[in-house]
């Protein structure tokens, strides 16, 4: 496994071109380009603002303020849901060139896992932006737990490269993952705390929600943002099965990767 990753990195140029040809192609015929990135999420945290907040006076289901809140975890969704999206079909995308090149296949699925992580990136001015207006507003302030953001962003990519690895070689093996994953997706944006906080779930549900990786990751993301205290329980738990993701990932895609050969 060591060896198959030293030549990864051997070919970490190939890497790069790989992930500027994708975003070259995302942003070739579009008008607005980059700006797509940014819109997205924040249409989405407008109309849930609107929902919670003005129609249903509940700006308490998340920490205040609620739209930092919200544009937090929608941008860190939006990362997570084009990656498992697109990694899913990574393969299957690029058939003729994983069939006939003898690059390391794991680099389809990192490519993707990557290119999308510098869109994640190229939006955080506009949290910038935002977090900002509320400091100088005094509605916000920074704290010391900031340094746990760039630590999230790692952890996120581990575990998104785990299900990558995953996924890739068993879409290409029965179809129907595909239609899986996108059921799984939209129940999964609900069992994580994007729209709400995580300390409103209480009881047992509450252990259960720690087995969602995602939890931890967001309490991280949003830890020097808000004064509210981390739930150290989740991230924890995120970091244990982040990382036990991605062994299983790069095993289980190692296994499997004649069988795809043979298959497309």
């Amino acid at each position: 496994m060591l060896k198959r990753y030293r030549l990864i990195w051997e070919r970490r140029a190939i890497l790069d071109t790989l992930v500027r040809r994708d975003l070259r192609v995302r942003y070739a015929r579009s008008w607005l380009g980059y700006l797509w990135t940014i819109i997205d999420p924040l249409s989405m945290a407008l109309i849930y603002f609107v929902v919670f907040a003005l129609i249903f006076k509940r700006p308490d289901a998340g920490y205040h303020p609620y739209f930092l809140f919200l544009v937090i975890g929608l941008l860190v969704w939006q990362w997570f849901n084009a990656s498992i999206n697109e990694t899913s079909r990574a393969l299957l995308a690029e058939a003729k060139l994983v069939r006939s090149t003898n690059l390391p296949r794991e680099l389809w699925v990192i490519r993707v896992v990557l290119a999308k992580g510098l869109e994640f990136l190229l939006s955080l001015p506009v949290l910038v932006v935002i977090a900002l207006i509320y400091m100088i507003t005094g509605t916000t302030h920074l704290n010391w737990r900031l340094i746990m953001f760039p630590f999230a962003i790692v952890l996120q990519a581990f575990l998104q490269l785990g299900i990558g690895m995953l996924l890739a070689p068993t879409t290409v093996l029965a179809d129907d993952t595909i239609r899986v994953v996108r059921i799984f997706l939209r129940m999964l944006f609900y069992a994580t705390p994007i729209i709400y906080a995580l300390n409103l779930v209480n009881g047992w549900a509450a252990h259960l929600f720690w087995l969602n990786p995602l939890s931890g990751i967001m309490e991280m993301y949003r830890a020097g943002f808000f004064p509210e205290s981390v739930a150290r329980g989740p991230i924890v738990t995120s970091i244990i099965i982040s990382v036990g993701f991605f062994i299983w990932g790069a095993y289980t895609f190692a296994r499997l990767e004649r069988a795809v050969l043979k298959e497309i």
